[in-house]
């Protein structure tokens, strides 16, 4: 067979098993979809770690700016039922807080600002009031050092968001008149670090980005999915029915261009092909004259070398001709026995003389085209045996079936192992009428190979001979 070497093209990527274990999909939609639902996560998750890190603050400011609203009523009302006159109240209500420059405020617009923030909530609660009272009130707040003491409370019993555990305090407001008041309030009950509503709410909101993004995704990459599917298919075979022009811009583009493609290649194929099968069909009637006149020479020396020059015209026509039909076989897909059909192989080639060995046996059957396997198969054991002596054939099968076809022979020179594959080409040390063949031998094998969504390498072994590697994809 002829040899090939170390420095042939790898086998293709989708025919190596993936290596290594990886949580990030391989494919576009999964990559999209685990994107979309990676950022929504995190923007989530910083949103909850903002919420979590300014809960007490904003808990704080809730409570300081309730206490001082109660607080400030409560004094307002209680400086109002002053000894003096109650028919005074409403004027001083009206005029609240003294002095020309602020007659006719109310004291809760004082509340509409912004509430004053401090480093806890001691010292915001007295901030807030000496804001709202103004500088007539001496405000002091401090930790109740007795709870039995009576004080003035604003909280409804038992007390109003009073955490188990947590402080009271006394609030002093020492009126303009000199009279002190002394109010009684809690500290914000704490609650939960996340609330379960906070909590309920983030995964239903996940749970519908999932959806929306997986009907988005799923849109996008499906029509994807399709045209490489037709790419692969037109790669088997020209011959396919034109993909469906859908999907966003881009994607009717791209199967536009496809089915461009396809239609070219198609015609340039059906020319050539009609081409070269008229040409090779034509060259047939002068061969045979040219064998008739042959047979007329009286010199025997003569006629015996025209006649292996006609012979081998005669093999070159006739492998042209079943190069041509490999490239417009129309044979239908059918489970294939490889195990039967290496049998089969091996027993016509011991007919013949030649050694042929088997080793390994494939799992289950495969779906393809059985003459043309058996013709890519005939041609890779063939070169086995006319270059090598003999044929060593290892069948593995897995994720996909590999049949590898080894000889003994002198191997090829590194630079010729890819060149062999060309049409009617012959490395120079086989251009000799007993194994020089025609040189499409190869050809037709990975033509096939290809056909058959395969891949066909050649490469030298590491001792002696060459090894062909044919790489069936399940």
């Amino acid at each position: 067979m002829s040899s090939v070497s170390a420095s042939s093209p790898a086998e293709p990527t989708s025919a190596r098993p993936w290596s290594g274990l990886t949580l990030w999909p391989r494919s576009l939609f999964g990559r999209l979809l685990m994107s979309v639902l990676a950022a929504v996560f995190l923007a989530q998750a910083i949103g909850v770690l903002l919420v979590a890190r300014d809960r007490d603050r904003i808990v704080v400011q809730g409570n300081v700016r309730e206490w001082s609203r109660r607080i400030v009523d409560a004094t307002l009302a209680l400086q109002l039922l002053s000894p003096e006159a109650r028919t005074q109240a409403q004027a001083r209500l009206d005029e609240w807080p003294p002095g020309p420059s602020r007659r006719g405020v109310r004291p809760r617009s004082a509340f509409a600002n912004p509430v004053v923030t401090a480093p806890d909530f001691r010292h915001a609660l007295q901030r807030q009031l000496e804001s709202a009272l103004g500088p007539a009130y001496r405000i002091a707040v401090a930790p109740t050092a007795d709870p039995s003491k009576r004080a003035i409370t604003v909280m409804r019993p038992p007390p109003e968001g009073y955490e188990v555990g947590g402080q009271l305090y006394d609030v002093s407001v020492g009126l303009p008149d000199s009279d002190a008041l002394v109010f009684r309030v809690a500290q914000g009950r704490r609650g939960p670090l996340l609330p379960r509503n906070l909590v309920l709410n983030l995964l239903l909101l996940t749970i519908i980005t999932a959806i929306v993004v997986y009907v988005a995704a799923r849109s996008i990459t499906r029509p994807l999915s399709e045209l490489a599917h037709a790419a692969e298919a037109v790669g088997r075979d020209i011959r396919q029915p034109p993909l469906k022009e859908q999907g966003t811009r881009e994607l009717r583009e791209a199967a536009r261009a496809l089915n461009t493609m396809q239609d070219r290649m198609q015609r340039y194929l059906d020319s050539r092909t009609r081409v070269l099968a008229a040409m090779s069909h034509d060259l047939k009637t002068p061969l045979t004259r040219l064998r008739l006149r042959v047979e007329t020479l009286d010199d025997e020396d003569v006629r015996a070398r025209f006649g292996r020059d006609l012979d081998e015209m005669e093999g070159m026509v006739r492998g042209a001709l079943a190069l041509l039909k490999g490239l417009t076989d129309d044979e239908a897909v059918a489970p294939i026995d490889i195990n039967e059909l290496l049998a089969t192989l091996q027993a016509e080639f011991t007919e013949l003389g030649a050694e042929v060995m088997v080793r390994g046996r494939a799992a289950r059957r495969f779906a393809g085209k059985p003459q043309a396997l058996k013709r890519c198969l005939t041609n890779l054991i063939s070169n086995a045996v006319n270059f090598g002596t003999r044929a060593m054939v290892v069948v593995e099968d897995g994720a996909g079936l590999v049949i590898r076809v080894r000889d003994e022979g002198p191997g090829l020179p590194p630079e010729e192992l890819e060149r062999v594959f060309e049409p009617f080409y012959r490395v120079e040390s086989s251009r000799n009428r007993d194994t020089g063949g025609t040189g499409l031998g190869l050809s037709i094998a990975r033509d096939v190979a290809q056909s058959l969504g395969g891949s066909l390498v050649l490469r030298n072994l590491p001792e002696r001979g060459l090894e062909a590697v044919l790489n069936l994809s399940r």
